[in-house]
């Protein structure tokens, strides 16, 4: 049996992002079963527009479109920035709502924040919208892990516990993708 691939996305533009890290660990903790694919053209997506939401889509929304489609689950890892999700963040999600690669997809993310009530307003607003595209959300996917930066070390989360947790997560998707 094949991998279940496994799209990475961080709602993170910032180069030393903790959410960034924590994706990148979980592509080095990933269980055999899944193939992790970290997406990171999160800045080369247009401004949303409904009027260029038609074939021929732009070129960086049809690849991040494809990459959706060509995954059997995706995981979010994103900040919160005043209360909600980032809006380059939401920007792609707005460039999801035309399509349909994120209908009956599994979806989880993970909450790194290490603040008290964390992401929760970037999470309840990203269950907002994926609620919106049909993804199928799973719980057992959905996790608070903080991430403190000096958990990072060259752009990866070194924390034990952390990345344990993070292949539990992926853990979890696989089995609902499969």
């Amino acid at each position: 049996m094949s991998p279940v691939r496994i799209l990475l996305l961080s709602g993170s533009t910032r180069s030393a992002s903790t959410n960034t890290a924590l994706l990148r660990a979980a592509a080095e903790v990933a269980p055999v079963d899944v193939e992790p694919v970290l997406w990171t053209d999160l800045m080369a997506l247009p401004h949303f527009d409904p009027d260029d939401d038609v074939e021929p889509l732009p070129a960086a929304v049809a690849r991040m479109r494809g990459a959706i489609a060509d995954s059997g689950a995706v995981l979010v890892c994103t900040p919160e920035y005043a209360g909600a999700l980032p809006g380059s963040f939401k920007n792609l999600l707005d460039w999801t709502v035309g399509g349909t690669e994120t209908s009956a997809k599994p979806f989880g993310w993970i909450n790194a924040s290490g603040r008290p009530g964390g992401a929760a307003g970037a999470h309840d607003e990203l269950r907002t919208v994926l609620t919106y595209t049909d993804a199928r959300i799973v719980p057992e996917a959905c996790r608070a892990i903080p991430v403190q930066r000096a958990d990072v070390v060259d752009g990866v989360v070194v924390v034990e516990p952390v990345r344990a947790a993070t292949a539990e997560v992926l853990r979890a998707l696989a089995a609902a993708a499969a």
